[in-house]
């Protein structure tokens, strides 16, 4: 299976999406983009779509979206992580909500 490759707009999206504090940090992975919290990813970019590590209250209704799918690099479905197109509505409180919940668990 062939990893899908993002393009520079796809790029400029996902950072416009990232929120800006000091405590995040966006570096290459995978030949995609990811933001960290004290070590741990909280979102990331893959080809087109945007995921986000949820708490399970809002990982269940990210779910329940009709753009929503699963976040499954390589076949291997990450259980907490949902997947949305880039150009999906409500992405940024998404990721303020992801940056939050990512931010509570022990650092890496």
């Amino acid at each position: 299976m062939e990893m899908p490759r993002p393009t520079d707009a796809h790029r400029d999206a996902f950072r416009a999406l990232v929120p800006s504090t000091a405590a995040v940090e966006v570096r290459p992975m995978f030949g995609q983009l990811a933001a960290f919290v004290n070590g741990s990813m909280f979102m990331a970019l893959y080809g087109g779509l945007v995921t986000f590590k949820l708490a399970a209250p809002d990982l269940a209704v990210a779910r329940e979206r009709t753009d929503a799918q699963p976040f499954a690099p390589a076949g291997r479905t990450m259980r907490e992580y949902v997947a949305l197109p880039l150009a999906a509505p409500g992405l940024a409180g998404l990721a303020e909500r992801a940056l939050a919940y990512v931010a509570t668990l022990p650092p890496r």
